[in-house]
C-alpha cells in the first residue's frame, strides 16, 4: 500500500484469536531452551567437578604419606622396636601443621597408632580396616572410609625398615571438607550460569524482538492467514504472475502464467528455481533487475497468445531483492478486436463499395446526358459481370462464410487502396473449416495482405497487384499469397516471425507475423516466406484433419 509504513499492515488484516504474542513465545521458549541446556550442563559439570576434586584430594593425600613412609627417622623408630609414640609425634606434628590434611597417622604392623591429630588416641587401634593392602600386600593405594573423625579420602602406604614392612602411614581429608570445597565451587558455577542464563534471556528477548520486525509485527495466525489468503489470490487471479529473485530465478508462478506458457497443467514447483529466460526466452525481468526500473504495458507473444506485460523490480528497503511479472492475456481482446475488425472491414468494403458505386452512378449519368446510350449500358453490363464473377467465385470455390467474407473485405480495401488482388481461378477450398483452422487462416491471410497492401504504398497505382492461391485438395490446406512489391531485405528475413521484427519502421508494428505464425503452428501448421526473384511470397499449410502439432511446438 503506497504511502504506507509497512507496519500499518496490520490495520488492513483481520486478527485471529490468539493468547500469547509470537515475541512472547519465542522469548519464553528460547530462555526455557537456554536454562534446560544450562541446567544440564551445570549437573554435569557439578558432577564432574565433584569427582575430580576428589580424585585430586586422594592423589594428594596419598602423594603425603608416600613422603612421610619415606622419612629415615620414621622407619627407623617404627622398626627398630620399642617405638616411642612422642618421638614419632614430633616428627609428625610440623608436616601436619604445614599441610592442609585432616590426619597424619603413623602405625605399626599391629595398626597401632603412633602419630594422631588427638594425643589421647596414641596408642589406640587404627579404625577403617582398610590397611590390609598396605600391610600384606605392600601397596599404597587410596581408600575411602570412615575413621576416628568421620568419613575421610585417605591415601594409604606402607612404611619399609630394612626392606621389610615395619608400619602403615595414613594421609586423609574429611569428607565434609571436601563437600565444603565442592560446595563454594558449586556456587561460583551456579552464579556463572546464572549470568549466562541472564545473558541468554536478553538475547532471546532481542531475538523475538528481530524475528517479529522482521515479520512486520504480525503474529502466525496472521502470517498463515496471510499466506492462504495470498495463494488463493494468486491462484485465482486471472491474471499470470511470475516473480524471479535477484539472480533471474523463478521463485513463484501461478496457475494462469503456467496456462499461458504451456497448455499442459504441471505442478507449478516444477519451475520453481529454473531461469526465467528458459521459460520465456524474449522475456524482459532481466532488464528490470539490471536497470531496477519498471515497465508498463508492453505486448508479448507467448506461444499462441498476445499479452500485455507489466515488469515491476521488488526492493526491501534499498536493496534490490527481484522483480514481478503480470501479463494480461490479450488474445482474447485480440478476438473480440477481430471481429470487429472483420465488421469494420464490411463497412470498409461497403463504403468503398458506396463510394465506387457513387462514381459509377456519375459516370453513366454523364453518358446518358451526352446521349450515350450504347456506351452506358456496356459499362453497366461490364460492371455487373465483374462484381457477379467476384462473389460468384467465392461463394462457389470457398465453402468457409468467414473466409470467404475476408477476402471480400480485403478485395475492397486493396480497391481503395489502388491494389489490384487477383485470386486464381483454380483457387478452391471445399472442406468445412475448424474453429482453431479458421481463426489461423483469418489471421494469417488478413495480416499478410494488409502487410502486402502496405509494402505497395509507394509503386504506380497501376503496378500493385497482389496474387491469392488457395487450395484443399490434398492432406493440407495451402494458401499462397504474392506481391509485386519491393521484398524483404534478407536481414530481416531469418527474424522476420518474431515479435517486433517489421520492415516499417514505425512503432506498434512487428506482431502480426507473430501472431499467424504462432495460430497458424497451434493449428498444426507452417507458415514461411519463400524465395523470389521480385516481390514476397508467403506460403501457409495447415492440415486438414485432426490438429497435428510440429515436433518444435
Amino acid at each position: 500500500m503506497e504511502g504506507l509504513s509497512r507496519y500499518d499492515m496490520k490495520k488492513y488484516i483481520s486478527r485471529p484469536p490468539q493468547r500469547i504474542s509470537l515475541l512472547v513465545k519465542i522469548a519464553l521458549m528460547t530462555a526455557v531452551l537456554i536454562a534446560a541446556v544450562l541446567t544440564a550442563l551445570g549437573l554435569f559439570f557439578y558432577q564432574l567437578m565433584a569427582e575430580s576434586l576428589e580424585d585430586q584430594m586422594g592423589e594428594r593425600a596419598l602423594s603425603m604419606s608416600r613422603s612421610v613412609a619415606e622419612m629415615p627417622e620414621i622407619q627407623a623408630e617404627i622398626g627398630g622396636g620399642n617405638p616411642d609414640a612422642a618421638v614419632v609425634q614430633n616428627y609428625i606434628s610440623p608436616i601436619h601443621e604445614a599441610s592442609e590434611a585432616e590426619f597424619i597417622v603413623v602405625g605399626d604392623r599391629e595398626e597401632i597408632r603412633y602419630s594422631h591429630p588427638d594425643p589421647e588416641r596414641l596408642g589406640e587401634r587404627m579404625v577403617g580396616e582398610d590397611n590390609e593392602r598396605a600391610l600384606q600386600l605392600g601397596e599404597s593405594y587410596i581408600s575411602h572410609a570412615e575413621g576416628s573423625l568421620g568419613p575421610s579420602i585417605r591415601g594409604k602406604t606402607p612404611l619399609y625398615y630394612e626392606n621389610e614392612i615395619v608400619g602403615v602411614v595414613s594421609v586423609g581429608f574429611l569428607m565434609e571438607d571436601v563437600r565444603s570445597v565442592v560446595d563454594d565451587y558449586r556456587n561460583e558455577l551456579l552464579l556463572t550460569l546464572l549470568f549466562i542464563l541472564g545473558a541468554g534471556v536478553i538475547g532471546a528477548w532481542l531475538l523475538s524482538r528481530y524475528i517479529k520486525r522482521r515479520l512486520f509485527q504480525l503474529e502466525p495466525e496472521e502470517i498463515s492467514f496471510l499466506l492462504l489468503q495470498k495463494e488463493t489470490m494468486l491462484q485465482s487471479a486471472y491474471e499470470g504472475i511470475i516473480a524471479v529473485n535477484r539472480e533471474g530465478r523463478i521463485t513463484l508462478m501461478n496457475q494462469a502464467a503456467q496456462k499461458l506458457i504451456k497448455e499442459e497443467i504441471k505442478e507449478t514447483d516444477e519451475w520453481i528455481g529454473r531461469p526465467v529466460q528458459e521459460v520465456l526466452p524474449h522475456s524482459r525481468l532481466p532488464e528490470v533487475l539490471e536497470q531496477g526500473t519498471a515497465q508498463y504495458d508492453e505486448e508479448l507473444v507467448i506461444g499462441s497468445h498476445i499479452v500485455l506485460v507489466n515488469r515491476v523490480p521488488m526492493y526491501d528497503g534499498e536493496k534490490l531483492i527481484g522483480a514481478v511479472s503480470t501479463f494480461r492475456n490479450k488474445t482474447e481482446i485480440e478476438k473480440l478486436t477481430n471481429e470487429l475488425t472483420r465488421v469494420r472491414e464490411y463497412a470498409e468494403g461497403l463504403r468503398a463499395q458506396t463510394h465506387e458505386f457513387s462514381n459509377k452512378l456519375h459516370t453513366i449519368s454523364g453518358l446518358l446526358q451526352l446521349g450515350e446510350v450504347k456506351q452506358a449500358m456496356q459499362y453497366i453490363q461490364k460492371e455487373s459481370v465483374n462484381q457477379k464473377n467476384w462473389i460468384r467465385q467465392l461463394i462457389h470455390n470457398v465453402k468457409d462464410p468467414m473466409l470467404s467474407a475476408i477476402l471480400l473485405g480485403k478485395l475492397n480495401l486493396a480497391h481503395e487502396n489502388g491494389v489490384k488482388l487477383e485470386v486464381d481461378e483454380s483457387s478452391q477450398l471445399s472442406e468445412e473449416l475448424s474453429p482453431e483452422v479458421r481463426q489461423a487462416l483469418i489471421t494469417a491471410v488478413g495480416n499478410v495482405i494488409d502487410n502486402a497492401i502496405e509494402a505497395m504504398q509507394d509503386l504506380p497505382r497501376g503496378e500493385r497487384v497482389i496474387e491469392v492461391f488457395f487450395s484443399d485438395a490434398g492432406k493440407d490446406i495451402l494458401v499462397e499469397i504474392e506481391d509485386v512489391g519491393p521484398g524483404i531485405p534478407e536481414a530481416v528475413q531469418e527474424s522476420l516471425f518474431q515479435q517486433g521484427t517489421s520492415t516499417k519502421g514505425k512503432d506498434g508494428h512487428g506482431f502480426g507475423l507473430a501472431l499467424s505464425k504462432a495460430q497458424v503452428e497451434a493449428a498444426g501448421g507452417t507458415i514461411f516466406l519463400e524465395q523470389m526473384p521480385e516481390g514476397t511470397c508467403f506460403v501457409i499449410t495447415i492440415p486438414k484433419g485432426e490438429k497435428q502439432h510440429a515436433a518444435s511446438s
